[in-house]
Order: structure tokens, then C-alpha cells, then sequence
């Protein structure tokens, strides 16, 4: 079996420490790694059971790491948004004037919004898209609902007949 090491780019103590104050969980994994790798070179297979992950994880972070050293550890991460028509904040600048006209009252329907995006685009675009972007944004579909679920209509009719009359009808 061969033995994985790593290049000492680092100190030992440096590596150590990074281990112990590095910001993310995904980076005290890989500075552990790279420190197991240091210290007490083994085959990958051993260095990943000590370290919980799989034999592969270890020869491609050893192996990342002895070519461009640090930056291969530190790296900006997993997730965000990778596919995207327009940045959070052209989003914003595009919403702005709906949600101008929703201040004021007025309706703005998906419809509408998804017509002024695809214009934009100069292109078309799915209709989820748009929602998405409403969702991003704060946006939730508020409809009243056209009755009230215990509402009893007689009792309502009733009420109506044997009620009083406001002052403001007079």
C-alpha cells in the first residue's frame, strides 16, 4: 500500500491551528486530513478511517492540496445559486415597480410579472421561475378567502333581519 503525505506547506503547528479555529465544520474535516497526512503518513485507506470519510475524499484533497496548497482547503464551498437569469439585486430592481404598484393597491398577477421578465430576457422563461423569484423576494400570495369556514348562513340572514340598524345607514 502506498503511503499518502502531504507537502509541508505549512507547519505542523499551523495546520493545527487552523484545525482547531477554522470557521466551518467542512474545513476542520480537511485541515484534520491534511494534518493526519503530515504527522503520521499512512495509505489513504487508514488516514480516511481515522477521519471519517471515504478513501477518495483523501487522495483527492492530498492531492489538491500538495499542488496549490492552501487555497485548496479554504475553498468558497458547496451550494448558492449556480444558474441564474440576473443577480439578488437586478431581481430587486425589477420587482421595484410592482412593488410600487402593491403599495398603493393595485394588483400585480404572475402573469403580468412573468410577460415584463420574459421581455427583459428576450426570451422565454418558466413560469416556476417567477415564482421562485416572488418567494425570493418576500412575496406570498394573499387571496381572502370568499367565506368563512364556520360561517353558518342562516344564523347570518337572522342576524340580519333582527339586528338594529347602524346609525351610518340613516
Amino acid at each position: 500500500m502506498n503511503v499518502t503525505k502531504a507537502l509541508p506547506h505549512l507547519s505542523v503547528e499551523e495546520v493545527k491551528k487552523r484545525m482547531d479555529e477554522a470557521p466551518r465544520s467542512l474545513y476542520r474535516k480537511r485541515w484534520r486530513i491534511i494534518y493526519h497526512a503530515l504527522v503520521d503518513p499512512q495509505p489513504a485507506e487508514e488516514i480516511a478511517l481515522h477521519c471519517g470519510v471515504a478513501k477518495d475524499t483523501v487522495h483527492k484533497l492530498i492531492s489538491r492540496y500538495n499542488r496549490f496548497g492552501i487555497a485548496a482547503i479554504e475553498t468558497p464551498g458547496k451550494g448558492g445559486r449556480k444558474r441564474f437569469y440576473l443577480t439578488f439585486e437586478q431581481e430587486k430592481q425589477f420587482l421595484e415597480p410592482f412593488f410600487e404598484r402593491a403599495a398603493k393597491g393595485e394588483i400585480a398577477t404572475c402573469a403580468e410579472i412573468h410577460q415584463a421578465y420574459e421581455a427583459r430576457m428576450n426570451g422565454t422563461v418558466h413560469e416556476n421561475t417567477i415564482y421562485k423569484i416572488l418567494a425570493r423576494h418576500g412575496w406570498r400570495k394573499v387571496v381572502p378567502r370568499p367565506k368563512h369556514p364556520k360561517a353558518e348562513r342562516e344564523m347570518q340572514e337572522t342576524f340580519k333581519k333582527t339586528s338594529q340598524p347602524s346609525l351610518n345607514r340613516q
